[in-house]
């Protein structure tokens, strides 16, 4: 494609949104790293959280502890896409969006995403197992549609062997397709 510097005011920005989001998934996984490490005990917990005294008590905080493990697994995915997606907003700027490693960089976004997504269904599961009439555990994780699609999205793609509308140079100057429309 073209060598030029694209000059869309649009790619700037995403590019230092996307390095802030970067700074704060790190942020978020230092926050986490250190609550798991410096846990405090049980009845601190308990008093935090508004728990009073019971059976199910040890079982939820063993459950939040869980949860919490989860989210740091959670935090090298979210490095992945968003590195991948810096990298396709640098090619974008340099002017040369139609490359073989973009279309490699979207294939690991799509295995990144099918991973969170299997990783909240796991923190959905979790929540449903020490969640108790007494002590609701309400969290925004379990199936969500948009992850599956844009995975089922790019596992077509991936084995469309017909060439689409744009090729893709790959660094040795061999060409890859791939197809954006479905």
């Amino acid at each position: 494609m073209s060598t030029q510097t694209s000059s869309s005011a649009a790619l700037p920005v995403a590019y230092v949104v996307l390095r802030i989001l970067i700074v704060i998934n790190w942020l978020m996984g230092a926050a986490i790293l250190a609550l798991l490490v410096v846990m405090p005990n049980q009845q601190w917990i308990m008093a935090a959280f508004k728990i009073s005294p019971s059976p199910d008590a040890e079982r939820l905080i063993t459950g939040l502890r869980a949860v919490a493990v989860l989210g740091l697994v959670g935090i090298p995915l979210n490095y992945a896409v968003l590195k991948k997606l810096l990298a396709i907003v640098l090619t974008v700027r340099a002017g040369d969006p139609f490359v073989a490693a973009n279309a490699h960089r979207l294939q690991a976004i799509a295995w990144a995403l099918l991973a969170l997504q299997l990783l909240s269904i796991v923190i959905g599961a979790i929540g449903n197992a020490v969640s108790s009439p007494a002590h609701p555990v309400h969290l925004d994780a379990g199936f969500s549609i948009s992850g599956w699609l844009a995975c089922s999205r790019q596992a077509r793609s991936c084995a469309t062997t017909s060439k689409g509308p744009f090729e893709c140079r790959s660094p040795s100057n061999s060409t890859t397709s791939f197809t954006t429309a479905g």
